[in-house]
C-alpha cells in the first residue's frame, strides 16, 4: 500500500496533526493508501528551517500544509521545494492575524477529503493553494 506523509506546518496547531493523523487511521485500509499526519513543529523542532526541513520531506516525497505563502514568493525557496519533490498546499490565511482556532480546523476537516483525492491523483513536486473560502486549486510553476 502506498504511504504518504503529510507535515502540517509550525505555524499551525500540532493538535492539528495529531487528530488529523488519528482520524485517518481506521480510512487508510478504505482509502487503499496509507497517510500519516505529522507535524513540523515535533518532528523538526520549533523554528527549523524551511531550508532544513524541506530537504528531509523531499527525501520522502512528503507533502506540506502551510499558511507561509513566504516558501512560494521567494525565489530561492520555491527552487528548493520544486527541487527537492515536496508537495504543497499554500492557506491563505482571512486576515493578518491568521486563522481563529476553531475555524482552522473547520476548513482543515472541510478540506480533508479534497486533500486526500490531490495526494492520491498528482506527482510530488506540486502546488495547490486555498484560502478560508475558496477550495484548494493547482498553481503553475
Amino acid at each position: 500500500m502506498r504511504k504518504y506523509k503529510v507535515y502540517i506546518d509550525e505555524n499551525m496547531p500540532s493538535q492539528l496533526a495529531r487528530g488529523l493523523n488519528e482520524l485517518q487511521q481506521p480510512q487508510n485500509a478504505k482509502d487503499g493508501f496509507e497517510i500519516e499526519v505529522l507535524s513540523i513543529k515535533e518532528v523538526f523542532g520549533q523554528g527549523a528551517l524551511d531550508e532544513d526541513w524541506i530537504p528531509k520531506l523531499g527525501e520522502e516525497k512528503g507533502i506540506v500544509i502551510t499558511q507561509d505563502f513566504n516558501i512560494q514568493n521567494t525565489k530561492h525557496q520555491r527552487e528548493l521545494y520544486q527541487q527537492a519533490g515536496v508537495g504543497i498546499f499554500f492557506l491563505k490565511t482571512p486576515s493578518k492575524s491568521g486563522f481563529q482556532y476553531w475555524d482552522f480546523v473547520k476548513k482543515m476537516i472541510g478540506e480533508w477529503e479534497s486533500i486526500k483525492k490531490i495526494i492520491k491523483k498528482e506527482n510530488v513536486p506540486f502546488a495547490y493553494r486555498g484560502s478560508s473560502n475558496k477550495p484548494f486549486e493547482k498553481m503553475e510553476f
